[in-house]
């Protein structure tokens, strides 16, 4: 069987500095379910301006049709209250450590150790030390795109 060579280039959009354009993409996403509407894109993470929520917590995040990625700094002793929300969440810590309460049980994630959070499971975590995760959501959050979530807003 012979291979064939397709001539159709993907069309990879950059990503654009300005928060208005991204959030507004990242509007669109969850609005867009029809097949075919997904598009490719590219986004170093220094192109995402940080949002401060409060003064130990900043996050950047890239939002596709169907899935979401955040990555988050959070400072020694930051506390992300206890919430839940039906997205599925995997919590990837990249540097540092973060300290869960969750199912009834302490748990800490370390650099290079992953933590899944089913839908609609209550959790609150607190940074050990100056904190970098990714945290990957399915579907994307509606509240954090839309800036709706208070409880990470004005909390140590």
């Amino acid at each position: 069987m012979a291979k064939t060579k397709s001539k159709t280039k993907a069309k990879v959009k950059p990503a654009e500095p300005s928060k208005t354009k991204s959030h507004s993409r990242a509007k669109r996403a969850l609005t867009k379910h029809a097949a075919g509407t997904a598009e490719l894109q590219y986004i170093p993470w220094h192109n995402i301006p940080l949002e401060e929520l409060n003064p130990l917590l900043q996050r950047q995040f890239v939002v596709g049709q169907e899935i979401m990625v955040a990555r988050v700094l959070l400072k020694k002793g930051c506390v992300v209250p206890e919430h839940s929300h039906h997205n599925e969440q995997l919590t990837y810590i990249l540097d540092g450590a973060l300290k869960f309460w969750i199912d009834g049980k302490e748990i800490v994630v370390r650099s290079g150790e992953v933590l899944c959070i089913p839908s609609h499971m209550p959790h609150k975590a607190e940074a050990l030390e100056d904190t970098v995760d990714l945290d990957i959501f399915n579907p994307p959050r509606a509240d954090w795109i839309n800036k709706t979530d208070q409880y990470l807003r004005d909390t140590k």
